[in-house]
């Protein structure tokens, strides 16, 4: 089930090498060309035919004959009564965790004056409008709704829209459109694929033009996200999910096959990477594995994903684990080693950090309170996971009086006629050395 990669002794960095180009090369389409093209003929024709492409569309991939593109009010209502009564509660409890996380993540405007009659400062904004993405398809994402709107929400975007695809019969998946009322997501659009992502970055009749999107999604809808970035802002071109545990031989093996698992049913190209340096672990893993997945309903795609990109990897010792995880920063990473703690200073690299054997990964998914959208392929090496600072903006404050301008104004003439831009440096000089001074 596992595909060993054997690091300990020689610390064989060609085999390293193999299993970042392994990881890396899984979110490469070898048709890439051919989607891309796919994907911007129905960016175009969502810019040029607005409502109309988006119906054909719909009848196309969703094999839905789409009347009203907006979710009503009623419809919005009548899903509640559809909800089961606990889940309802479990997403108020998801909501309120997920808040208290990040409205520790806001920051306030500042303004600090100087006593030579300068005046600087930060003024921090919300963006007006934000659009979200969620999937609904083969596994309708609620959790997806709130990790995205609440952030947002919490940043006081004033407008939040949303997508979603529709079913045969054109309806929105009941519990995605309670999770959306109750993350304060404003208006609720049944459009699904690269056409929605076309619709909220250009605008159409029935969808406003937003400032920037954010969700998870297929590669048609990744593509997409990719091709309008400049027109609108997005949170981050996303691959498939992936998650990497370092273990020693303290950690539950049937803890860590679960883990591995419920990653893997994702997608085909999701990964899973087990790293120890107790080479008994894995072949225990390695049996829970087999014991669990019996039970599982998506066990196909999960037998498929280990198949080709399930990874157990041998190192001499912890330290070694955390460099290789390192390397690969994953989008979720667990530590279930003694002592865990000890070592989170070592960790450069990784979108979200689940500690100890009792922080598993879905966790995280839905009720701890910070976003589960990650960064993934490796860019959690210079990006972070979807919140409130993505839905900010700053803009500078200077002020300076003409005391304060006089006494650098001759340094600014300087750097801009070094520069060769004497129309920089006029700016300042006419104020002290023009006719009108």
């Amino acid at each position: 089930m596992f595909n060993i990669v054997d690091l300990r002794n020689d610390n064989n960095q060609v085999a390293a090498n193999n299993l970042y180009n392994k990881l890396i090369q899984r979110t490469k389409s070898s048709d890439g060309a051919s989607i891309m093209s796919v994907v911007a003929d129905i960016l175009e024709n969502v810019r040029k035919l607005g409502d109309k492409a988006l119906k054909d569309y719909s009848k196309r991939f969703d094999k839905a004959d789409i009347e009203e593109i907006k979710v009503s009010e009623a419809e919005i209502t009548a899903a509640y009564a559809e909800v089961d009564a606990e889940l309802l509660e479990t997403i108020k409890k998801s909501k309120q965790n997920i808040w208290n996380f990040h409205e520790k993540q806001l920051q306030n405007s500042w303004i600090s004056p100087n006593e030579d009659g300068s005046m600087l400062g930060q003024l921090v904004r919300p963006i007006e409008k934000a659009g979200l993405y969620v999937p609904g398809g083969t596994a309708p994402l609620i959790s997806s709704v709130l990790m995205t709107a609440i952030p947002a929400k919490v940043a006081g975007v004033s407008k939040i829209i949303m997508c979603t695809p529709p079913s045969k019969d054109g309806s929105v998946n009941p519990a995605i459109l309670v999770a959306a009322r109750e993350a304060g997501v404003d208006e609720v659009y049944r459009v699904g694929g690269a056409q929605a992502i076309a619709a909220m970055a250009y605008g159409t009749e029935t969808i406003p033009k937003v400032d920037k999107i954010c969700g998870p999604g297929n590669v048609y809808v990744a593509t997409a996200k990719r091709l309008i970035f400049g027109e609108c802002d997005i949170d981050m071109f996303a691959g498939p999910s992936e998650i990497l545990v370092i273990a020693d031989s303290t950690a539950k093996p049937e803890y860590v096959a679960a883990d591995l698992l419920s990653q893997a049913e994702h997608d085909m190209l999701a990964s899973s990477v087990l790293i120890t340096d107790d080479e008994s672990l894995v072949k225990k893993v390695a049996v829970q594995i087999e014991k669990q997945l019996a039970n599982l309903s998506r066990k196909s795609i999960i037998e498929k994903s280990l198949e080709d990109y399930g990874f157990a990897v041998l190192v001499d010792n912890i330290e070694q684990a955390i460099e290789v995880s390192n390397n690969i920063a994953p989008e979720h990473l667990e530590i279930c080693i003694n002592e865990p703690m000890s070592m989170l200073g070592l960790i450069k690299n990784a979108g979200a950090i689940f500690v100890g054997n009792y922080s598993p990964e879905p966790l995280g998914d839905y009720m701890a309170g910070p976003s589960h959208v990650l960064p993934t392929s490796g860019t959690a090496r210079f990006s972070s996971p979807v919140n409130v600072d993505q839905f900010l903006k700053k803009s500078s404050l200077i002020y300076y009086n003409r005391q304060a301008l006089e006494k650098t104004y001759k340094d600014i003439a300087r750097f801009a006629e070094a520069e060769l831009l004497d129309a920089h440096a006029n700016a300042v000089k006419v104020r002290f050395e023009g006719e009108n001074k």
